[in-house]
């Protein structure tokens, strides 16, 4: 990579021995920087006030009249985001801590060498653009190897490595100003339309198979009930329409008072929305078998009432049906002002299982296809990570799950599904009780035109209820969604560019579940 500067730019070196440093000047002139010099602090700062373009300060430490750290607090009021080197002879870690917490970007202990001033000046001003540069070349390098894995992929596993690497180039090249990323949204489009037809040639017979991949239905008998007979006390939380993407760019966070123990993707089970994939989860049952043991749980389509409130009792009868007989707690949390109380209330806990539901990013979700505001701030999937984050570091769900960490819990952490962004919708016809969702539905006399639906006409063979006896599931794929006959141009431009799920896609079915033990 060539280290010369793209455009001159410019240095401010101050230093009151600046006459011994000319062949350091002379140096930095021949790679194209030009380099203003004075040899104490008040001229520095009237060269500061003069020329706005300034690129970086290098300031030596000692000198007399101002100080270094004395220019340096002045150079902060004019230009608090200019980078300014501390150079001193002194390794006196007073001063150092002064020049640190006034946000010096470096600090080189005299005598210096050319290279480390090469070093520092990449690091602190063209550092952006030798990330870009690495970052654009590394995904340039790796686009084939993901292409193959698309086109030769054939098990769950080798999606969710294909879904890992998409989403670790999509955080990477968010940060740097890419070409790249309209090629990364080709190659995402491309997967997701391959990982539909995998879906679509292997979900039914997932259910007649012993050696299927982890499903919602299977997170407490194979994850939790092993760890529970094993003595451990944990806090098992589901995060609605949750994912990966969001899981990544708040785990640093969590990575403050958590270890990671494990992270790995499972599938929610279709449709991938709350009123199935979630009571799975509970009840470790799918929804047919459900709506076959426990009929006063589980909540047709066609019905009014609330699909998502007999949560705990189906918890229960999963505990019954395994014999286990470990007390839990059980917690919704849908405000903020709640979840403060819950986080005080967690030191009389004596229960080894906790549960609770946060409901907070299914509600940005639903707030962000409401509110034109909103829309504004997550208009892609970056605004939308970086809502999710703010809203994670300045609620009190960081404050929760801090508690849970001091109090020595296990920390379990999934979803029920994924959301993904939605662009095109395709039409659909259906009698008046066909369901409202639009990522999937089920009725009778469904008919779409579109090659890019999966359609199940026998609902039972996948574990799925049948409000009639003629009822079938269709669900849009990639980033299609269904709209009606009636007003179908302004639905459909009212709900592009919204995030939704229901469907199949990779951001939908393929969903974190990660472990993680408490510090210290």
């Amino acid at each position: 990579m060539n280290p010369q500067p793209s455009k001159r730019n410019t240095i401010l070196w101050v230093d009151d021995e600046i006459d011994l440093l000319r062949p350091y000047v002379l140096f930095l002139q021949e790679k194209n920087y030009e380099v203003l010099t004075s040899n104490n602090g008040q001229d520095a700062l009237d060269i500061c006030k003069a020329h706005p373009e300034l690129d970086i300060v290098f300031l030596d430490e000692q000198m007399p009249g101002l100080s270094g750290l004395e220019v340096l607090q002045e150079i902060k009021q004019i230009y608090p985001l200019l980078p300014v080197v501390m150079i001193t002879k002194s390794e006196e870690e007073r001063i150092m801590e002064e020049a640190i917490g006034q946000k010096i970007a470096d600090y080189l202990i005299k005598p210096v060498n050319p290279s480390q001033i090469l070093l520092c000046l990449k690091k602190n001003i063209h550092e952006k653009q030798i990330v870009e540069q690495h970052t654009n070349t590394s995904y340039r390098e790796e686009f084939g190897d993901i292409s193959y894995m698309i086109d030769t992929a054939s098990t769950l596993d080798e999606w969710i490595a294909i879904y890992k690497s998409l989403t670790h180039w999509d955080l990477e090249l968010q940060n740097v100003d890419s070409s790249m990323s309209e090629m990364l949204a080709m190659q995402r489009s491309q997967a997701n339309a391959a990982f539909a037809k995998f879906i679509q040639k292997n979900y039914e017979g997932w259910f007649k198979s012993t050696d299927r991949p982890l499903l919602s239905t299977d997170i407490f008998k194979k994850v939790l009930f092993p760890m529970l007979d094993n003595g451990e006390k944990i806090f098992f939380v589901v995060i609605d329409n949750f994912r990966y993407d969001q899981w990544k760019v708040i785990q640093p966070l969590l990575s403050e008072f958590f270890s990671l123990t494990d992270e790995n993707l499972y599938s929610s089970i279709l449709p991938t929305a709350t009123q199935y994939s979630r009571n799975a989860i509970f009840s470790g049952l799918m929804p047919l078998q459900i709506s076959q043991m426990y009929p006063d749980l589980w909540v047709d389509e066609i019905e009014e009432e609330g699909k998502n409130l007999n949560e705990k009792d189906l918890i229960q009868t999963q505990l019954d049906r395994f014999r286990k007989r470990y007390n839990y707690t059980y917690y919704k949390i849908n405000e903020s002002d709640f979840c403060e109380k819950i986080t005080k209330q967690l030191s009389s806990l004596t229960t080894p299982l906790n549960v609770a539901v946060l409901n907070f990013i299914d509600m940005l979700s639903h707030s962000r296809t409401e509110s034109k505001m909103m829309r504004e701030l997550a208009n892609d999937e970056a605004a939308y990570r970086s809502l999710t984050l703010s809203w994670f570091k300045h609620s009190p769900t960081y404050a929760f799950f801090k508690r849970i960490a001091q109090l020595g819990y296990k920390l379990i952490l999934t979803t029920d599904h994924g959301t993904v962004r939605v662009q095109n919708s395709i039409l659909i016809l259906g009698d008046k009780n066909t369901n409202t969702n639009l990522r999937y539905k089920v009725g009778k006399s469904l008919n779409c035109q579109s090659k890019n639906v999966f359609t199940l006409t026998d609902p039972k063979a996948v574990g799925l209820p049948c409000p009639n006896l003629s009822s079938s599931y269709m669900f849009c794929t990639g980033n299609d969604f269904f709209g009606y006959p009636n007003n179908f141009n302004y639905y459909a431009q009212y709900y592009k560019d919204t995030f939704q799920h229901g469907g199949i896609s990779m951001e939908e079915m393929l969903i974190p579940l990660v472990t993680m033990t408490p510090k210290g």
